[in-house]
């Protein structure tokens, strides 16, 4: 189980149409890529599995999805303008720039030269003109999280639903960031997308929560695929923690380059809200605004026993979706040896992930009767809801399978002459398993809800 190196994932990923270099055919964009057929489809099944058990089975989240688009004021005050930063170098012999931080010892990757300048601050935001006129005035940061339009909106939702502590706010969205050296395929990119929850509780009670959310993430991701044996635990040192954070735990994952973070859950304390509700009566100063001291318009939450008002403290588990998407794709990747000697690729996606739910396969492709049953039942599989069900007529059965194998599709049906002729039963044929049983065509569809429902 899993790739023997990251070359493996890449090529397998172009070759079937998972991920792609953006502008491939005008030389790509660095730390850039786009998602295929397959890989919008694995992308969107992960993200809807963590809205499900993030928003869906749960009575105490409520979703968002905000702006890319970001008031630099907001991140200003979050602290971003002045601390989201990377140490940046150069080699003065080939001219490349690195992050010093991941440099081994004094020596450029690309050429070995020692003569590499000294470390300095690398601002990681991108910045765009707002407006007609680029006069340098008027701009936004394209946002480097999508945390912060979570605490900017916390007044909003608190308003429009009403909860109680505890809470969170869920989103899945876009961040950006100018990394100074993407690297490992998807793991570091400049463009990708967040699963962020922020989860508000009562202060004293935070260490708790952020115990219980770590406890949480680890069997989510087991119930993606993520074997615990490649998941570590590491507690962030307090000289590594950022500025926002109390303490922080990441899930570390073995992806073919070696062990790095998955995910991060934070003990973010009051800090955003705090330090939004501080800076709001110096920002409507500077604005020429009579400063609003009303509590209830501040980032802050009544209790209901006492009638105090009090700045909630707020646990942040923070998954990268392309990092997710390359480490499910990791633990699916098998190569088997078969008994006849030969080998067959499989991606043993776990049935909810997978791109392609169903292939439907006519043992002959312009036979009528067998064309049409395929074309019904592939309509009818498909008002299941369950995901993609493919119909795909290539005429060599065999072939088909091991192509659906390579990309993951975990059930195979095959429409015969047996199924017009006779008893109209169908060949359903298991990924893992290879195994083969005839099924009525009137129990597929109970059949194919039932093995998704694993």
């Amino acid at each position: 189980m899993t790739a023997k190196n990251m070359e493996e994932l890449v090529a397998l990923a172009k070759r079937r149409g998972f991920i792609f270099q953006s502008s491939d055919i005008y030389g790509g964009l660095q730390g850039v890529y786009d998602y295929g057929p397959l890989g919008v489809e694995l992308k969107n099944n992960l993200k809807a599995a963590w809205w499900r058990a993030m928003v869906y089975d749960r009575d105490d989240v409520e979703g968002l999805d905000a702006a890319i688009l970001t008031n630099p004021t907001t991140l200003r005050y979050s602290g971003h303008e002045a601390t989201f930063t990377d140490p940046l170098v150069d080699c003065r012999a080939c001219k490349s720039r690195w992050r010093a931080d991941h440099l081994n010892g004094d020596q450029c990757p690309n050429c070995g030269s020692n003569d590499l300048t000294e470390p300095r601050p690398f601002n990681l935001m991108f910045k765009t003109a707002v407006g007609p006129v680029d006069d340098g005035g008027s701009f936004a940061y394209l946002r480097p999280e999508t945390a912060q339009a979570i605490f900017t909106n916390f007044k909003n939702i608190l308003d429009s639903t009403s909860p109680k502590l505890p809470f969170g706010i869920a989103q899945i969205g876009k961040a950006f960031r100018n990394e100074i050296t993407p690297r490992n395929f998807i793991f570091r990119v400049r463009e990708f997308e967040q699963m962020e929850l922020e989860f508000f509780v009562k202060p004293g009670e935070d260490e708790h929560w952020h115990e219980q959310w770590v406890a949480e993430r680890l069997s989510w991701w087991a119930a993606q695929g993520v074997n615990e044996t490649n998941l570590e635990l590491y507690h962030v040192p307090a000289e590594e923690l950022a500025h926002y954070s109390k303490s922080t735990v990441d899930l570390m994952y073995r992806f073919p380059h070696g062990l790095e973070e998955l995910e991060g859950i934070a003990n973010r304390t009051d800090y955003d809200l705090g330090s939004h509700t501080k800076n709001q009566k110096d920002y409507d100063i500077q604005a020429n605004v009579q400063p609003n001291t009303d509590a209830n318009a501040k980032l802050a939450i009544q209790d209901l026993e006492s009638k105090a008002w009090q700045i909630p403290y707020v646990i942040e588990p923070s998954a990268g979706v392309d990092r997710g998407v390359l480490a499910v794709m990791n633990e699916a990747y098998t190569i088997e040896r078969l008994d006849d000697g030969k080998e067959r690729t499989v991606m043993r996606f776990k049935p909810h992930l997978a791109p392609i739910k169903v292939a439907i396969l006519p043992l002959k492709r312009n036979h009528e009767g067998i064309v049409t049953k395929a074309k019904e039942l592939k309509k009818t599989l498909q008002k299941l809801g369950l995901g993609r069900i493919l119909y795909e007529d290539t005429g060599n059965i065999g072939k088909g399978y091991r192509r659906h194998d390579e990309v993951g599709t975990p059930l195979c049906v095959t429409v015969d002459f047996q199924t017009i002729e006779e008893d109209d039963t169908v060949t359903i044929r298991n990924r893992d398993t290879m195994a083969q049983e005839r099924v009525h065509t009137s129990d597929l569809s109970a059949y194919v809800s039932q093995y998704m429902s694993q």
